[in-house]
């Protein structure tokens, strides 16, 4: 049952990183915002395993963490990938 929630956590970070990408919520691009989501749900996902700490369930933690992860983690690819097109 641990790997369901697992798995289902990764998807739905893919699912939010690829909505806050088409909203233009964030600037990273597709993949570096999918890596980021990832990245937050392993950690979260950690936490709850070994601690106990969790805001709910696994989907709700995977949401708020992805979420959180990508307004908090601006990357300095975007950064440059802005600055380069303000200057055409």
């Amino acid at each position: 049952m641990v790997m369901f929630s697992f798995f289902g956590s990764l998807m739905i970070a893919g699912a939010v990183a690829i909505l806050f990408e088409k909203w233009g919520w964030s600037h990273n691009g597709m993949v570096p915002s999918i890596l980021i989501t990832f990245g937050a749900v392993l950690v979260l996902f950690f936490l709850r395993a070994l601690f106990g700490l969790s805001f709910g369930t696994p989907g709700v933690d995977a949401i708020i963490g992805s979420s959180a992860a990508l307004v908090l983690i601006p990357t300095e690819y975007a950064y440059r990938r802005r600055q380069k097109d303000r200057r055409r």
